[in-house]
């Protein structure tokens, strides 16, 4: 979940209903990232993200970017 400024990202890691708005309501507080501070502030309640992985929830594009686990993206075309 992104909130913040123009220009100033800051990101929540949440646990949110997949019918649910990108901004709307969601389940359970995770953990934080702020891109912007050096060396990337990452703030993750790993307990709780393994519980609901347990639980069935999937995992986003952006979470595991920001975990480094993210699969590569193919290469542009020229």
């Amino acid at each position: 979940m992104r909130i913040g400024a123009k220009q100033k990202p800051f990101y929540r890691v949440v646990a949110v209903d997949e019918r649910a708005k990108r901004t709307g309501e969601y389940i359970e507080l995770l953990g934080t990232y702020n891109p912007l501070t050096e060396p990337k502030e990452i703030k993750l309640k790993q307990e709780r993200i393994d519980h609901w992985i347990k639980q069935g929830a999937q995992m986003s594009n952006g979470y595991l970017r920001i975990i480094g686990k993210a699969p590569q993206r193919p290469p542009r075309k020229p």
